[in-house]
């Protein structure tokens, strides 16, 4: 399939969790303060862990402005479609035209039984599927006045009244995988939204299934470029390449961009629940994939990339193009360790202030050595919610966190908070010893911040101490994750505020002074 110049569009695919629900609102006001489009939300009816996702969806839209909303996607079987056209149509019109509709024709059938569900075969559901699509879009057609009679096998209406009719023209996007559902996509849905992860062979899937909702368009009388092309994506941002999708923004620009080109996908959704990297994807990955791909459509070929000038091709001081990490905004903790709002600022830099490339390498290490910071606290949260959902053994992280100080199994719990507080410690003795002395010998106007920085430092200290104490709690209590999830929420908070804090105000003066002196 060849690109057919839709858009483009980038959401998120956040996880519902009940545990946490203040969360998965920070996440969502997040996503809209970061630029996204959209923001999307698992739907597992019956699952007590999750939060119902049309509730959610509803909340969400009275806690945002401008981002749009959808399931991803509504589980059919147990939503009626008639109420789900109604419910749809009704929160696109309080929300101003904000919501889209995407839909599955099911899965995981023994909790859908379990919670009051029919148990269908796979042709079965794809047939309730295209029922249930016909019924939604026959209740927002309300330019009609008779009632609606559909003689369904599954879905039968024997004469439901119209509407209300939507606020905009509401695309209904389905999840599908084989042909029956593909086909289906082509001829009756608005968008095609798989999971790259669910594709057995990544993007080399693409262009036969494309092929076959392609058909299904093509057999209904429909253009296959009014479809668009969706796809939840996941990966990992990092300073290297280890994979697709799983290296620094620069590289998810490109290979994101190679799919809208290659296959048409106009709209990316990334999945997960890091906070840094939806800022990532938003303020870093979506308006470059937008750019390259404008330049490609107006010159195919052209291969168009953001460049260095001619002073950084000769290797001589260029504009500062090192870029400080901003503040995810997302607090865990109701504690508050420090006054966010007597943080002092520092100097502004020269008029026309240039840098050495060591004074830029100076800059962009402090960021690369934070980076490090915030993946291993990711990891160390990631592994948390693992023990709390079952997903790793009690027995086995009990007996992980009797022998917390080893490393030989670097995904027990014990040993990523010894390894990670390490490193913490570390990086700020270095700072506090040497780098701050020279950077205030260096500017005498930095003295204010440094001294924040520095008093940030020991708060860190003793927040990082509280997660020590809280594993040693959970030896003693094995089970009662309560005191060492907000250990590590209340760590999360602080470092995260800290290390945005830290290079906003000396990212610059290190790429003019460098770490120590005589550097430069």
């Amino acid at each position: 399939m060849t690109d057919h110049g839709p858009e483009l569009a980038f959401g998120s695919f956040l996880t519902p969790a009940a545990g946490q629900p203040e969360q998965v609102v920070a996440l969502a006001t997040l996503c809209e303060r970061a630029g996204l489009d959209l923001v999307t939300f698992q739907d597992h009816p019956y699952l007590p862990a999750f939060l119902d996702t049309w509730t959610l969806m509803s909340y969400v839209a009275a806690a945002t402005d401008r981002i749009r909303l959808a399931g991803n996607v509504l589980n059919l079987p147990l939503r009626q479609p008639v109420v789900l056209a109604r419910s749809v149509a009704s929160l696109d019109l309080l929300t101003g035209g904000r919501v889209e509709l995407g839909l599955g024709a099911g899965a995981f059938w023994d909790g859908i039984e379990a919670a009051g569900g029919r148990r269908l075969s796979p042709g079965a559901a794809v047939d309730a599927l295209d029922e249930a699509i016909r019924v939604i879009r026959e209740v927002w057609d309300t330019d009609r006045r008779d009632m609606i009679r559909l003689p369904g096998e599954h879905y039968r209406v024997v004469g439901a009244k119209r509407g209300p009719a939507p606020a905009h023209p509401v695309g209904i996007w389905v999840g599908a995988y084989k042909p029956r559902m593909l086909r289906l996509v082509g001829r009756a849905a608005d968008g095609w939204l798989p999971s790259l992860s669910y594709l057995p062979n990544g993007p080399d899937d693409l262009p036969a299934l494309n092929a076959l909702v392609d058909d299904g368009a093509r057999a209904a009388g429909r253009d296959p470029g009014a479809i668009r092309r969706m796809l939840n994506v996941t990966g990992t941002f990092a300073r290297s390449s280890t994979g697709f999708l799983a290296g620094p923004p620069e590289q998810w620009v490109e290979e994101l961009a190679g799919l809208t080109l290659a296959h048409g996908i106009t709209t990316f959704i990334l999945a997960g629940d890091e906070p840094r990297a939806i800022q990532l994807f938003a303020q870093e990955v979506a308006p470059a994939v937008r750019e390259l791909v404008a330049a490609e459509r107006t010159t195919p070929g052209s291969g168009a990339r953001a460049v260095a000038g001619e002073q950084a091709a000769a290797g001589g001081p260029t504009a500062l193009a090192v870029t400080p990490t901003p503040d995810p905004g997302v607090r865990l903790s109701a504690r508050r360790p420090w006054d966010e709002s007597t943080r002092p600022a520092a100097p502004p830099a020269p008029a026309g202030q240039v840098y050495p490339a060591g004074g830029q390498a100076a800059g962009q290490h402090l960021v690369d050595v934070h980076d490090h910071l915030r993946r291993e606290l990711a990891q160390v949260r990631d592994l948390l919610d693992q023990v709390r959902r079952g997903a790793v053994s009690p027995g086995g992280a009990r007996a992980a966190l009797n022998e917390m100080t080893m490393r030989q199994n670097n995904w027990t719990l014990g040993a990523y908070c010894a390894a990670y507080c390490t490193v913490v410690t570390q990086h700020h003795g270095l700072e506090d010893a040497s780098i701050f002395p020279h950077l205030r010998r260096a500017d005498a106007g930095l003295a204010p911040v440094l001294d924040r920085l520095a008093e940030e430092h020991v708060v860190i200290h003793d927040v990082v101490e509280s997660v020590d104490r809280a594993l040693v709690e959970l030896i003693r209590s094995p089970g009662d994750f309560t005191a060492l999830q907000d250990a590590v929420d209340l760590l999360t908070d602080t470092l995260l505020s800290h290390l945005s804090y830290e290079e906003h105000q000396i990212v610059e003066p290190l790429a003019r002074y460098g770490f120590f002196p005589g550097q430069l």
